[in-house]
């Protein structure tokens, strides 16, 4: 086991981590993985933050490793540019079902959907003839990806700092209507939209993740503030792009988070749970009037010429399909729904019995609160070590804790994270 650590360290740069801290706390050796749990050197671990939200089903559902073994068989990739193939044309069919818009653009990750998406925005004005509508607007605390135009469209610093000033220009929303339980509160609506008005000439596109803010710390705001920015974007010829590559697929207990809030985005980004984790792969669903304008002679320059090469991967596609129909079959909306009574049943229980734990909110399968600060000691780190001795992968988000289990996770094991968890923060708290 040392010497892994040691090769490991000796050239894996680790993402979204400071490689100094495993100095102190060395990587987690992983064995294999099953449902809820990953099986480590130590013992088995709750993976109670479903693998950076990703595992919608768990790890190793059956029926999507079967999928694509199935689909292995068959061929493992081709050129999505000229060809197609069944499965291919039976998820889009799929997709456009669940989200009401008939074309879909396949990607990779969640970063490369958003930056199509943002494209799209962009190129459809200047067709238009509106060249000046190149900008766009984003909430505060958002978090949309890592490439250089989905930082400018984030609101967090320590990822965005270093590269200011180098990708498209955006505007923030900074009075927004953060709740536990998304009650409107229409002060809010009246304060932005005063502001809106003033600079909405030069927007092309408004971009939001509907309903939870996830990395800046599982923020939730009110269903009637998202339904009104999304009225005033229409109203405006404005594009209204949803990020939901993690309230996508069942997360918030429905297919996507807009549906809480009863509105139709012009684009609707895609990933994570979408294949339960198990290859990547994203997708733009785009609205028709989108698609048309694009659609003309190669020569006239209305073309959209973005690219991946595995753009539409067979495999990808494959166990996307089988997660889509596994939610189906097994009722796993109607899973969500329940789970998350579960989940906020044993954290309130948390919360009373360790006194640490306030604002709490609480949507289907996400549930999170906020600890309080430590002296010159960083509150997640201590929470992830002390959880994991205990039997449990929890990754706070500075001072967020949170729980966003697979989806299809059992009652008792999230009666044994709650354990894990209230021992964990008294722990530290102590």
């Amino acid at each position: 086991m040392h010497n892994l650590i040691t090769r490991d360290l000796n050239h894996v740069w680790h993402p979204c981590t400071q490689m100094k801290d495993f100095e102190a706390y060395p990587p987690l050796i992983v064995n294999s993985a099953k449902g809820s749990y990953l099986f480590t050197e130590g013992g088995p671990v709750i993976d109670a933050i479903s693998s950076w939200w990703c595992k919608s089903l768990g790890h190793g559902h059956p029926r999507i490793i079967a999928a694509i073994k199935k689909q292995l068989d068959i061929f493992e990739h081709v050129i999505a540019a000229n060809t197609t193939h069944p499965l291919l044309v039976q998820l889009a069919e799929k997709l456009s079902s669940i989200t009401g818009k008939q074309r879909v653009f396949f990607a990779s990750d969640g970063s490369s959907a958003v930056e199509i998406a943002l494209k799209l925005a962009i190129h459809a004005n200047q067709i238009k003839g509106q060249r000046h509508r190149n900008q766009f607007i984003a909430l505060a605390n958002s978090y949309h990806g890592e490439t250089l135009a989905t930082l400018n469209v984030s609101d967090l610093g320590i990822y965005k700092e270093p590269y200011q000033g180098l990708g498209p220009t955006c505007h923030f929303i900074d009075s927004i209507p953060y709740t536990s339980c998304c009650i409107a509160e229409n002060e809010y609506w009246l304060k932005t939209h005063a502001w809106l008005e003033t600079i909405k000439d030069n927007v092309c596109a408004l971009i939001v993740e509907p309903l939870v803010q996830g990395s800046s710390g599982m923020r939730l705001y009110s269903t009637e503030f998202l339904y009104n920015l999304a009225g005033w974007a229409k109203a405006n010829d404005i594009y209204l792009i949803a990020d939901e590559i993690m309230t996508g697929i069942g997360r918030t207990g429905t297919w996507l988070a807009c549906g809480h809030a009863k509105i139709n985005p012009d684009l609707i980004c895609l990933s994570k749970g979408l294949t339960s984790g198990t290859i990547p792969l994203s997708c733009v669903m785009i609205d028709e009037s989108i698609y048309q304008l694009f659609y003309d002679d190669y020569n006239k320059g209305n073309s959209f010429l973005h690219s991946h090469t595995y753009s539409g991967n067979a495999l990808a596609v494959a166990a996307a399909l089988a997660t889509l129909e596994t939610i189906e079959v097994e009722s796993v909306l109607e899973q969500t729904q329940q789970l998350s009574i579960d989940m906020y049943k044993q954290f309130k229980n948390v919360a009373d019995e360790c006194g640490k734990l306030c604002n709490l909110r609480w949507i289907g399968g996400i549930i999170a609160g906020d600890l309080p600060a430590l002296d010159n000691q960083r509150v997640s780190q201590r929470i992830y070590q002390e959880a994991l001795k205990r039997g449990a992968l929890l990754r706070p988000l500075g001072n967020t804790l949170y729980w966003l289990p697979p989806l299809n996770t059992p009652e008792q094991t999230i009666v044994n994270l709650a354990e894990i968890t209230l021992n964990s923060i008294n722990a530290v708290y102590d």
